[in-house]
């Protein structure tokens, strides 16, 4: 089970509600999934109209909604957005956004430690979405995050792991779970990041952009579920030299 703020999930694999071919897909795709936590943009909740927008598409009893701060290009703004979230019944969960470059999305890592430490104050539970940087993870916990969300890779390029490094030193001094998220392209590679301890991962593009969604996202939800075990079991030692895996002894019959 993993915990996060005291909210107990079985499944580790979060799923993003945006690309998908439709909102039928979508839901499909999700229930697939297996997935708990699903993360949806403010910008794409009708705040007036919460029975006319992505959120009513979806049981609210079977899924964990966690509000997102995409598009925010400050502190202020992602700040400005989370706090109009809770007023409308969103909920004090919000997984921080700050990125000021629409052609990179790459997340600000001084305003997102603004803006977290700001929303920590104010009784938000708050899991920052930062680029793969250690220093940062810690500055974030020291403030009072519940999670840290470091990208594999830019978002939506499905590159992969291009930050695994990085994300390995994350994980070795995390007092918080740690959550890959961003760039993960394939089934393999969400497995590989369980495998190296992270705590979950959360997936939306090469969900939604898969030939067929929903049997990606059940794959998804197979690969994390694989990579976890994996990791509890413990990974055999890399080695430079062979090693047989037959005895090299008692084979006197076969001379």
């Amino acid at each position: 089970m993993l915990v996060i703020a005291q909210k107990t999930f079985s499944s580790r694999l979060f799923v993003g509600t945006g690309k998908f071919p439709s909102p039928t897909v979508m839901r499909q795709a999700l229930e697939a999934s297996g997935s708990e936590m699903v993360t949806v943009a403010l910008r794409r909740v009708d705040l007036k109209n919460p029975e006319d927008d992505i959120m009513s598409r979806l049981d609210r009893q079977r899924f964990f909604f966690l509000p997102n701060t995409a598009g925010a290009r400050d502190a202020d703004e992602a700040v400005r957005l989370a706090r109009l979230s809770r007023a409308a019944g969103g909920g004090d969960w919000v997984k921080l956004e700050v990125t000021p470059d629409p052609r990179t999305l790459l997340p600000d890592p001084v305003d997102t430690l603004k803006a977290a430490d700001t929303l920590v104050k104010d009784g938000f539970i708050v899991l920052p979405y930062i680029n793969a940087d250690p220093v940062l993870a810690l500055r974030l916990q020291d403030i009072g995050v519940a999670a840290v969300m470091p990208l594999g890779a830019p978002i939506g390029t499905n590159k992969g792991l291009l930050t695994i490094s990085q994300v390995e030193i994350i994980i070795a001094q995390a007092r918080v779970p740690v959550v890959v998220d961003a760039g993960i392209g394939a089934p393999s590679e969400a497995a590989h990041a369980m495998e190296i301890g992270a705590d979950a991962v959360l997936i939306n593009t090469a969900i939604a952009v898969a030939g067929d969604p929903v049997r990606m996202a059940q794959a998804f939800g197979q690969a994390v579920a694989a990579g976890r075990l994996a990791f509890k079991a413990g990974l055999g030692p890399i080695s430079d030299e062979a090693s047989a895996s037959s005895p090299q002894t008692g084979l006197g019959f076969l001379q």
